[in-house]
């Protein structure tokens, strides 16, 4: 028998070696000590390193009662794990309630940040898909077939029908954008590129004109027509007009197609921006020139926009001849075109019965042509004094609320009603959002001198800022306007003195 107990204690050590070489001590410390040691170790002690040796010198010896004495040296070798405090316990179950809350908020965190942008970016296309379009030569097309379609049925008629549904001689270019409904195409007609506009897709979305329907066209006397075109009008623009002025909105005669015609004259005339042209463009040069009509669609003459990203605004190439390319024609371009603006602001404040406010400026709202004159192409923001007081003239409970894209006036508290007279000018939003971007520090390099530089910096920069209302603004910015005028002026002489 104690042969074969021998036995036993041999192959636990030879396995023991054989963890040895395969270097698998400290797992042999952690799991497999208990095959060594024949008799009832407690699995929570923590034996030494010297624990290993030591047991195989101890089962080489065969001595076996000797684990159980107290004063024996592997015997107290082995030891018990420190046990920790209570406190120690608290403290630890603290940090990981905590670590654990960390994680969990970061988590949240993150799950809140995803779904922000996940919404954000439904709401965006949300936003695109409700108040824009999409621009394509498709759809563009398929307006235009409508167009013709509805010429030939006859309910609508125009100076350029015949070309563009039959003579094929106003030609489809490309689709410019649609934006809330106005819809902007380059085409081509007979050699000369042009713009079709219309607030409105198809013919039928416009307010007929209930008294086609009710008497035959041909009935309808011409002084009745003449007076409903001036209530419309004055229902969009604010303006009374006399039956004198009302010759580039009706000039048509009876015909076979007078019903059409006057259908087609009622879809322009819901159109704000198209009686503006209509009725500016023998008086002002400032505006864009009609070239005709086809139903609800007009056309008018074709002029590249400026854009904020641009270095300069506007693109100068197309009015700047190639001989006269570089860096000083450039700045003297700029320079005629400053001038330019402020010729459209001294007349829109003074050639007219009311002064012309312009609530949408920005360089894509206008054009150059070839003369460095500024155009105004997009006015659906341009309103003549009556109906500028109208629209700023609401209730308000701070200067906020009276804010009308560039427009703005000043909250009276005491009524919480905003005031009728607008507070800024057209002049002060062009020094603004233009002239600071031309007449910034260094824009104009060593082409002009110094002082003449840093003195037209300071009078663009006084004239940007918001000024006093009544005569003391106004008496303001007739000192800006003719502060910029002289320092223009003397900026074009030194440039043409350095040639």
């Amino acid at each position: 028998m104690r042969a074969a107990l021998l036995k036993g204690h041999l192959s636990r050590f030879s396995l023991f070696l054989h963890y040895l070489r395969e270097d698998k001590t400290e797992k042999l410390l952690q799991n497999k000590w208990q095959l060594f040691i024949p008799f009832p170790i407690c699995r929570d002690t923590k034996l030494s390193p010297e624990g290993p040796y030591r047991a195989a010198a101890w089962m080489a010896t065969g001595s076996q009662s000797s684990i159980h004495h107290p004063s024996n040296s592997f015997y107290s070798r082995l030891e018990r794990p420190p046990q920790p405090s209570p406190g120690a316990a608290m403290r630890g179950l603290k940090r990981l309630r905590l670590k654990i809350w960390r994680r969990c908020a970061l988590l949240l965190l993150l799950l809140w940040a995803a779904c922000w942008v996940v919404v954000s970016a439904a709401l965006f296309l949300l936003h695109r898909s409700v108040f824009s379009e999409s621009c394509t030569d498709e759809k563009s097309h398929r307006i235009l077939a409508r167009l013709c379609l509805d010429y030939s049925s006859g309910a609508l008629t125009g100076d350029l029908c015949e070309d563009l549904c039959v003579a094929q001689k106003l030609v489809y270019k490309h689709c410019l954008y649609y934006d809330r409904g106005k819809k902007v195409i380059q085409a081509d007609w007979r050699g000369q590129p042009i713009i079709l506009k219309s607030k409105k897709e198809s013919f039928s979305s416009y307010q007929h004109l209930s008294m086609l329907e009710e008497v035959e066209t041909q009935d309808i006397p011409e002084t009745e027509l003449l007076l409903m075109v001036a209530l419309e009008v004055k229902n969009a623009l604010g303006l009374e007009l006399s039956n004198n002025t009302m010759g580039p909105l009706w000039t048509r005669k009876k015909g076979p197609r007078w019903k059409a015609q006057v259908a087609s004259m009622w879809s322009l005339l819901q159109q704000e921006e198209y009686i503006y042209f209509s009725l500016l463009q023998d008086f002002s040069k400032h505006v864009l020139r009609i070239i005709g009509s086809c139903g609800h669609f007009y056309a008018v003459e074709y002029l590249t926009a400026g854009h904020a990203w641009h270095k300069t605004l506007f693109p100068l190439e197309n009015v700047i001849s190639p001989s006269l390319s570089g860096h000083r024609s450039r700045v003297r371009a700029i320079i005629d075109i400053a001038l330019s603006f402020l010729d459209m602001v001294q007349h829109f404040d003074n050639d007219f019965s009311h002064r012309l406010h312009l609530c949408d400026i920005k360089p894509e709202n206008f054009a150059i042509r070839h003369d460095l004159t500024v155009v105004a192409i997009d006015v659906d923001m341009a309103f003549f004094e009556p109906k500028m007081r109208d629209i700023l003239e609401q209730k308000c409970t701070g200067d906020e609320d009276c804010n009308f894209f560039d427009c703005f006036s000043k909250c009276n508290l005491k009524i919480r009603k905003c005031g009728a007279q607008r507070a800024n000018n057209n002049l002060q939003v062009i020094c603004d959002k233009i002239f600071r971007r031309w007449f910034s520090p260094n824009l104009r390099g060593a082409l002009v001198s110094l002082p003449l530089q840093l003195q037209l910096q300071k009078a663009v920069q006084e004239c940007a800022q918001p000024g006093l209302t009544g005569a003391t603004g106004h008496q303001r910015t007739l000192k800006s306007l003719s502060e910029l005028y002289h320092l223009l002026r003397v900026t074009q002489r030194e440039l043409q003195g350095a040639e």
